[in-house]
């Protein structure tokens, strides 16, 4: 099946066709890196690897390169390291916050299952391309000094607004933000500043004379064109970034270069909501992937890695997602079934290839579990096939030979009612007999979120599937 994705440039699905099959090239935005990564920054972290592992699979790991860029200048990290370090000159305060969260995203994403992007670049190994980024925009009568200040001349892009589907008389209009009074138009976006007194600088552009750093849109033009050239395939993030990240990027990249685009497929994973609600702060519902992962501040539990990638990819990337408690219960409790059915299993063989074809079809995950839960059912018809499911499921990053024991990190013995259990065993080996799978699966779903294992096994002699539980640990 040809792979196809949905391009939020065209706002279509459309056959994936490569500019060079042989080098098939993806961008995606990282992490900014002045505090712990949440679990909003882990969706797309997971959705990309996710197409990452696909582009692998059907162009051969040699013939992709991911880059997935470490912004470590920006004012966020000024302020933060300004505050942790208050007696530190801010440059060495920066190294040390930079230093140590870029450490904890790696570790963290890490333990989700994510392999490691191809090129992985800094953006302050990459000033001396930002700067030439704005000579050149300069040059061609699409950016402008004022104030010591480079500004991108909005105006001078007929077409700036595609990918987010909106007029500059629209976004105009709509703007809120007091315009500063050396822009010559109220959507001109900077692409160089003055640095203040002891924040990081660099010699500036465009002859101006005090030293400056860039704005953050200038730098992903920057990296991705190092890296990648001034056009390639893919660039994929988060949907919040489609204005004014993205667009700005464009409309950067595409005037420095005089090319009619940046990247051909532009691809953003929806919004992520906590229990039914935006994750803030002031909700207390703000969440970090470290937390989810070492503590118990979700949901009473602590939560492993193959776990959360599982409840992630459990709907479309497209699509807004409810990060709720019982999405990591349900996910466990499948991984759990897995880890039992695969103990003393060897993946071996190509992952199955309806799966890769349900993936094929704009990273469709959902479809993709559905056809993995039904290769787990035959395989414990006939253990053959578990090989082969193990091996679906190292390629979507779900299984690398986990235990029950480890899928159930920081899980407390349960109290359980031993009555209610046996009732709601025997109901579910009741809906199992009148083939009434969906019942039975719901079932087994209930018992594992009271925190109760299910084991199925034939009786030796009546043939009959009996049931016997345990409570997890």
């Amino acid at each position: 099946m040809a792979l196809t994705l949905y391009n939020t440039l065209t706002r279509r699905k459309e056959p994936f066709e490569p500019i060079d099959a042989a080098n098939v090239r993806m961008y995606v935005c990282g992490p900014t890196v002045y505090d712990y990564a949440h679990i909003g920054n882990a969706r797309p972290v997971i959705v990309f690897d996710m197409v990452f592992r696909l582009l692998r699979h059907v162009y051969g790991a040699d013939h992709v390169t991911y880059v997935r860029n470490i912004t470590d200048v920006d004012d966020k990290i000024n302020a933060r390291a300004a505050k942790d370090f208050p007696d530190l000159p801010l440059n060495e305060a920066i190294r040390r916050v930079t230093t140590a969260t870029e450490k904890q995203f790696h570790d963290d994403i890490a333990a989700l299952g994510v392999l490691p992007p191809t090129v992985e670049p800094r953006a302050t190994e990459h000033i001396e391309g930002m700067t030439a980024l704005c000579d050149a925009l300069v040059r061609r009568g699409h950016a402008y000094v004022a104030d010591g200040h480079v500004l991108f001349d909005v105006s001078s892009m007929a077409d700036y607004g595609t990918l987010s589907n909106r007029s500059l008389e629209e976004m105009e209009a709509g703007a809120r933000v007091e315009v500063a009074p050396y822009k010559k138009g109220p959507m001109d976006f900077v692409l160089w500043k003055p640095s203040k007194p002891g924040e990081p600088a660099w010699t500036s552009p465009c002859g101006i004379e005090t030293p400056g750093r860039p704005g953050w849109h200038i730098e992903c033009s920057a990296m991705s064109e190092k890296h990648l050239g001034p056009e390639f395939d893919i660039h994929g993030g988060g949907i919040d970034l489609v204005f004014p990240h993205h667009e700005n990027e464009i409309a950067q990249s595409r005037c420095a270069h005089g090319t009619p685009v940046m990247a051909r497929v532009w691809m953003h994973n929806g919004f992520l909501q906590v229990e039914g609600e935006k994750m803030s702060k002031s909700l207390g519902n703000f969440i970090t992937i470290n937390e989810l992962l070492a503590t118990k501040k979700f949901g009473a539990n602590q939560w492993h890695g193959r776990v959360a990638r599982l409840a992630m990819l459990g709907t479309h990337y497209r699509q807004p997602i409810d990060w709720t408690a019982e999405r990591l219960l349900q996910a466990r409790a499948t991984l759990l079934d897995f880890a039992d059915l695969l103990a003393g299993v060897e993946a071996a063989g190509e992952p199955n290839a309806d799966v890769v074809a349900a993936l094929s079809d704009d990273l469709n995950t959902p479809s993709a579990l559905s056809i993995i839960h039904g290769l787990a059912k035959s395989a414990k018809r006939n253990p053959e096939g578990a090989a082969e499911l193990a091996a679906t499921l190292e390629f979507m990053g779900l299984y690398g030979g986990e235990t029950r024991d480890a899928l159930n990190v920081g899980v407390e013995a349960a109290k359980v009612d031993a009555d209610k259990v046996d009732a709601l065993v025997a109901a579910r080996l009741a809906a199992r007999r009148a083939k009434d799978f969906k019942e039975s699966d719901r079932l087994r779903d209930e018992l594992a979120a009271m925190g109760v294992a299910l084991k199925d096994a034939k009786d030796p002699q009546t043939g009959e599937i009996v049931t016997s539980w345990e409570v997890a640990r």
